[in-house]
């Protein structure tokens, strides 16, 4: 197995670190270049919703990032110390968002791009999402879990 965890603020210009730093490290597998941006796509949701939703764009709060990598599979998980969700599946329905401002699609796109998509989370304890893909593989959208 290899692993990398990056630690960062909850900045939102660190998105773009966060994307290209997971797509730097599952480049070892066997995923195309559509995969790598599918992947991305995901790491930029999760990430996004940490500092947005949990931390409120506070920049003064850490975003962790580790993904795993075992045999042909990646498994990514996003977490954050932030104020948690109160209703997950609720905010697993697309297009719902507790900012009116924002398209609240980031679970979908999370969903559609990964094999399995888990998140775990309790009003003032943070979340953790987990996000795993096999390379090499004709994919189906993830099963949602919790």
């Amino acid at each position: 197995m290899n692993n990398v965890v990056l630690e960062f603020s909850s900045r939102v210009e660190n998105v773009a670190f966060a994307r290209v730093a997971a797509a730097a490290f599952v480049s070892q597998l066997d995923f195309t270049i559509s995969d790598l941006e599918e992947i991305k796509v995901a790491v930029s949701e999760a990430v996004s919703n940490a500092i947005i939703h949990a931390y409120e764009n506070d920049p003064e709060q850490l975003v962790r990032l580790e993904i795993n990598i075992a045999g042909e599979y990646m498994e990514m998980e996003v977490v954050d110390y932030g104020k948690g969700i109160e209703d997950i599946e609720k905010a697993m329905e697309p297009a719902f968002s507790t900012h009116p401002e924002r398209m609240g699609l980031g679970f979908s796109f999370m969903r559609s791009f990964m094999d399995k998509l888990a998140v775990q989370s309790a009003p003032g304890q943070g979340a953790r999402v987990k996000m795993s893909r096999r390379a090499g593989a004709p994919r189906r959208a993830a099963a949602q879990e919790q």
